[in-house]
Order: C-alpha cells, then sequence, then structure tokens
C-alpha cells in the first residue's frame, strides 16, 4: 500500500497588510489530501527543470496560477492506481504540460494525481530517466520539428536556423534535425564557451544572437529555409524577415520578449508561415505522435551527454542556474533522492 506522506516542492504565496504580494518554494512532506482532483495517481520516478519552473521555484510571477501548487511541468513514474479504463496499476507514464506545475500540482514531488486523459505511455526502449531528459523541451522541439516537415521544410530546402541553442528545447531542436538530415545554424550568446558542446550535437554553424536581437528591416535578405526560435521580440522579427520563400517559422517561447515588432511584409511577400508551438494544450494524438518520433530519431547516448540528474532538494540551485543562463542542455530530478 502506498504510503501517505510524499515529499514535494510547493510553490506558495503570501500577501502583507500593504497588498504586497510575495510567491516562493521549499521542499516539505505533505499528505496525500493535497493531491488534486484526478483519476489516474502516479508514484513519480523523475522530472526536469525547465526555464518554467526556474521562474516558480524563484518566485517570479507568471507560471504558479494557484496556491499552494507542487511545482514541476514533467513527470515519468509508474501508475499506483486508476479509473481511467486506459491505465493500469504498474503502467510506465508520461505527462508533460497539460497544466501540471501552473494550475494543477506537478511533477516535483513522489507522487501526483493527474487526468489520465493526458499521459503517454512510455516508449518501448526508453527508460524514464531518458524520458525525463527528454520532458517538455524535448517534447517542444519535437512538435516544432514537425511543423517544419507539415510546411514542407525538408533537409535539401536550405539551412535551418535554432535559436536559444544551448537551453533545452534548443539542444534537443538541433540533435533531431542533424538526425534527419538538416543543416543546422545554431543562434547563441556563448559561442566561445559552447562552441564544442553545440558543433558535437550537430550545428555546422554558429552565429550570434547579438546579429538576430536588435531592430530590423521587414525584409531582410534571405537566409533561412526553417528556424525553431524560442526568443521572440526583435530576434523572432528578423528570423522572419529573413526566411526564405515559402519557409516556415516554429515560434515556442519568448526569452527576449513577448511582442513581435514586425510587419505582414514577409508573410503576403514571400508566403513565410509562422507556426505556433503549445505543448501545453497540444492534443493527445500529436502528443503520441511526437514521443513515438522522439523514440525513434533521437540518439541517446548524445542525450545522456547532455543530461545532468540531481536530487530533489538541488532543484532549487538548478531553478536559479536556468534564470541565469549557467545551464545548457538537460537537467533531471530524481525526486526518490
Amino acid at each position: 500500500m502506498a504510503a501517505t506522506e510524499f515529499r514535494a516542492i510547493i510553490v506558495t504565496r503570501t500577501e502583507d497588510e500593504s497588498g504586497k504580494r510575495t510567491q516562493s518554494s521549499a521542499l516539505t512532506t505533505v499528505g496525500n489530501d493535497v493531491l488534486m482532483p484526478g483519476d489516474v495517481t502516479v508514484a513519480v520516478e523523475f522530472s526536469s527543470i525547465n526555464y518554467k519552473d526556474g521562474l516558480a521555484l524563484m518566485g517570479r510571477p507568471g507560471v504558479a496560477r494557484v496556491w499552494p501548487l507542487i511545482a514541476g511541468i514533467d513527470l515519468v513514474g509508474t501508475v499506483e492506481s486508476s479509473t481511467d479504463p486506459r491505465w493500469a496499476v504498474g503502467d510506465r507514464v508520461i505527462l508533460n504540460g497539460a497544466g501540471i506545475g501552473e494550475s494543477h500540482h506537478g511533477g516535483l514531488a513522489e507522487r501526483a494525481r493527474v487526468s489520465g486523459a493526458s499521459l503517454v505511455r512510455l516508449p518501448e526502449g526508453v527508460s524514464a530517466s531518458r524520458a525525463a531528459a527528454i520532458g517538455t523541451a524535448g517534447f517542444t522541439a519535437m512538435l516544432a520539428v514537425l511543423a517544419l516537415e507539415r510546411g514542407g521544410v525538408l533537409p535539401d530546402s536550405g539551412d535551418v536556423l535554432v535559436t536559444g541553442a544551448a537551453g533545452g528545447v534548443g539542444s534537443v531542436a538541433i540533435a533531431l534535425l542533424k538526425a534527419r538530415g538538416y543543416r543546422v545554424v545554431a543562434s547563441t550568446g556563448r559561442a566561445e564557451e559552447l562552441g564544442d558542446y553545440l558543433r558535437g550535437l550537430g550545428a555546422a554553424e554558429l552565429l550570434d544572437r547579438s546579429t538576430l536581437s536588435e531592430a530590423g528591416k521587414p525584409l531582410q535578405t534571405q537566409r533561412w529555409a526553417g528556424a525553431i526560435d524560442s526568443v521572440g521580440s526583435h530576434t523572432l522579427a528578423n528570423i522572419l524577415a529573413q526566411t526564405n520563400q515559402g519557409g516556415v517559422v516554429a515560434s515556442c517561447g519568448l526569452a527576449q520578449g513577448a511582442d513581435l515588432p514586425t510587419t505582414v511584409m514577409p508573410f503576403i511577400l514571400r508566403a513565410v508561415t509562422l507556426a505556433g508551438i503549445n505543448s501545453v494544450e497540444a492534443p493527445l494524438v500529436l502528443r503520441q505522435e511526437a514521443w513515438g518520433r522522439l523514440a525513434a530519431d533521437l540518439d541517446f547516448d548524445q542525450l545522456d551527454s547532455l543530461t545532468s540528474v540531481i536530487a530533489l532538494e538541488d532543484a532549487f540551485a538548478a531553478a536559479d542556474d536556468i534564470l541565469a543562463g549557467r545551464l545548457h542542455g538537460r537537467t533531471v530530478v530524481d525526486v526518490r533522492r
């Protein structure tokens, strides 16, 4: 029988007499009574640290929407109990996004109760720790690659740009694109520090992110058959202005900003497609397709080389590091440690 208490990282918010709100997080022990409604209870084995997790754990607004909240937008584990007929005790499952770590208790805990409708079965031959290393970042990267393919961007179409290249999404995106035969250009602000790392993932060329980060003309010299952008703002505007006729840009982040200072010209004069990537609300059929492709396409030895594994109590330091830009690759949290 499962224990009634478990460890979890809880995000809370307080308000003082003046109305000032403060968000904080702590590792604590809680009971099953804190779990939110759901038809599947999972013994969590692994989670991961994503940029959103960093924001939540470091008290930044914009991620946690209810309080108190168990943090963690990823989880991988084993079903403990289920009233959903699709899932049975002992099934190995993955959950990315779907509101966990934002509006529903997440994966930085030893137990989770969630909706079986969003769970994906752990693919055959993929370990739980590797699935967590892929996590939301790798899942998002795969959704972006699928968007490029559906838009007709093929390996012989030309160069594909990946921004935020050393981050979780960027790292996995480079590896996936390289595995499919694309020539990848990696945009980074740390070329001297991380050049060997990015080339090892499969980047054929490095581009200083400063060349994209300032205001530019609405149409520029065509350079990219496609792009995967996690930066937004002027960077995304410049990418659109440089995308080839009929190219596709997959947008999945806003590290520089949520604004998009551009015009309609790339869309109506060059037929550029801007494809939005929403890993949180991805329908189950797309989740299953993406995880099937990840299991087939990803070089897991390479994934291991860009992954570090930490204990649950070390998640706070990792959260601080990811916000400060000190992390690259993927950080997996073994919640059992």
